[in-house]
């Protein structure tokens, strides 16, 4: 059965123009909602008056956009990526419009949730409409306005957020979703076309609920765990190995599927799954960054949280500046140098950030942050585009997905082990934690003794230090999985007129003006 794939059109300027504008103003409604909304919780706590679910505003939203991303990938890749998006694009202004309308917290966490599974698709399916509509040369560079959107995101949101909780109230964060995300269904409605052929599709039903709802269950055990008071562990680590038996299940259920939401055989190429397991470890080691390093500034550095803040924009600020120039070292040089750049930027990070817990000083935790985002706008962009360029129009959706997918699940168990570790050497040292909250808070640190604050201080750096080492070593385990497992023809792949070629254990190149005979 011959299934006519989306056709690569031969976009005017205008037309380009607006499906990039169009992307980028999806993508920017995700980036910028993952930094704003903390910076206006605690005005709405103080308004709903729920602060028992503080914590599930967050939650809910991380839950529901993580868990749906693969299906998102697959069902883009099944229907195509253009119906797609503009659905999700839709539930999250649903989910935005309705937050901004709730009255309650428990009202706000559903809406939240809801606002998440929209989420969970605009991020996968605008990597791969660029994947499908531009060739390499331009993807290569396109990857990085993407990253400079996050970027800007990732600094600008915490101020945005304030002034606009401020001057207008908390509910206009979610109201300014509206009009942004209104452009960008108008623009990639009227821009966006492509031709799917087809088919039935027989939905793997019982493969998307095993795989929601292990997820679901693995992601919720794993941010808990590293609570480390009363039950809350025990029942964490229980929801953790429930949700990892329910994937084991689901993969069982995906070698016998007619369509499986995962297929069997892209997670078993080698380029797939070195991708999968590098992505892993190298989002454990970036979230554990991202959590802990801050803690560090404003604990022994006596910061505050503005310190804190500081201490994480040269992250998102160098990893968009280098995904920006990654697109032209895979041009000129192929992925494998842009990966090994990566890897070693960000393996010198790792190095530099041992020096923190003994010297800490606001220099030494910039210039991990900074290594640390230069190398993931490196590496992160290069796994990406190689990924694409290696496989069909019909697994791009969830070969994407997946890689995204991947760190993600990544930094959930690098912050749950790196958390209970934090947990278990304060309370062998110091006994309780009480103190380390006051040392964390400026306005309570005063109050300290002496003494205490100085045991307190001791016991908080030999926590980071084995923290900061753990991470160290998930780094080196990365870039070694990269140097020995990686096909080299991949990473090296053929500089020729139009750049790199990546060719991956047989699979043809994703160029969408094939037709895949199925």
């Amino acid at each position: 059965m011959v299934w006519p794939l989306a056709q690569r059109p031969e976009l005017g300027r205008r037309r380009t123009v607006a499906i990039v504008s169009g992307v980028l103003a999806a993508t920017f409604l995700a980036a910028l909602d993952v930094s704003i909304v903390g910076t206006a919780m605690p005005t709405i706590v103080g308004e709903l008056r729920g602060f028992a679910l503080y914590p599930w505003v967050v939650t809910a939203y991380l839950l529901t956009s993580t868990t749906t991303i693969p299906l998102y990938g697959r069902l883009a890749d099944l229907y195509g990526r253009k119906r797609i998006l503009l659905a999700a694009i839709t539930l999250f202004l649903a989910g935005s419009a309705l937050c901004g309308l709730a009255q309650s917290m428990l009202q706000l966490v559903l809406f939240r949730a809801l606002q998440g599974l929209g989420a969970g698709g605009i991020i996968p399916v605008t990597l791969t409409v660029l994947g499908d509509l531009f060739p390499l040369e331009q993807r290569a560079r396109l990857q990085g306005l993407t990253s400079a959107v996050w970027g800007a995101a990732a600094v600008a949101g915490p101020s945005v957020g304030a002034a606009v909780t401020d001057l207008a109230g908390w509910r206009w964060i979610f109201y300014l979703n509206v009009p942004v995300g209104l452009v960008a269904l108008g623009l990639l409605g009227a821009a966006l076309q492509e031709r799917v052929g087809r088919r039935e599709h027989p939905l793997d039903y019982r493969g998307a609920l095993l795989l929601t709802a292990g997820m679901t269950l693995l992601l919720s055990g794993l941010s808990a765990a590293g609570e480390g008071r009363g039950a809350a562990p025990v029942v964490a680590v229980g929801a953790a190995l429930g949700g990892a038996a329910l994937l084991v299940l689901f993969w069982r259920t995906e070698q016998r599927a007619a369509m499986p939401i995962v297929p069997p055989e892209l997670v078993r190429r080698r380029l797939m799954a070195v991708v999968g397991l590098g992505s892993i470890l190298i989002g454990a080691g970036m979230f554990g960054l991202i959590s802990f390093l801050p803690l560090a500034m404003q604990g022994l550095g006596a910061g505050t949280a503005t310190t804190a803040g500081l201490t994480i924009m040269p992250f998102a600020v160098s990893w968009s500046v280098a995904s920006t120039a990654a697109g032209r070292v895979i041009l000129r040089f192929g992925f494998r140098s842009s990966v090994v750049v990566g890897m070693g930027a960000m393996l010198t990070g790792a190095l530099v950030l041992q020096v923190v817990p003994r010297w800490p000083v606001l220099g030494w935790a910039v210039a991990a942050a900074a290594l640390f985002g230069i190398g993931m706008g490196f590496s992160a962009t290069a796994f990406l585009i190689a990924v694409q360029n290696a496989v069909a129009w019909s697994e791009r959706g969830i070969a994407t997905a997946l890689v995204g997918l991947s760190r993600t699940i990544g930094g959930a168990v690098g912050v749950a082990v790196l958390g209970a570790v934090l947990n278990g050497v304060i309370q062998q040292r110091l006994g309780e934690r009480a103190a380390i909250d006051a040392l964390l808070d400026p306005a309570q640190r005063p109050s300290l003794s002496d003494a205490l604050r100085a045991s307190s201080e001791r016991a908080l750096a030999e926590a980071l230090s084995v923290a900061f080492l753990l991470i160290l070593l998930v780094v080196t385990a990365a870039v070694a999985l990269v140097v020995v497992g990686f096909p080299r023809e991949v990473l090296a792949g053929r500089v020729g007129a139009r750049g790199p070629v990546a060719v991956s254990d047989g699979a043809r190149p994703g160029d969408a003006r094939e037709e895949v005979e199925r």
